[in-house]
């Protein structure tokens, strides 16, 4: 895997990147349509990154 595939963004970033808002992000989170090790990951500080490949590929009707 190459280092592009391991991008982590915060929610805010995302939102900005895809035009998503971050309350829709955060109830893709919520619902399990984002998952857990997949489409995101929680620091050990508890704030949730984004794993900005596999979350792209959901958005275009991916499996990642």
């Amino acid at each position: 895997m190459s280092h592009s595939e391991h991008i982590l963004v915060t929610i805010k970033k995302f939102a900005e990147l895809t035009g998503l808002t971050e309350e829709a992000i955060r109830q893709y989170i919520k619902k399990g349509q984002w998952r857990y090790k997949i489409h995101w990951n929680k620091a050990p500080n508890g704030r949730i990154f984004i794993i900005a490949k596999a979350a792209y590929a959901w958005m275009q009707g991916i499996e990642a």
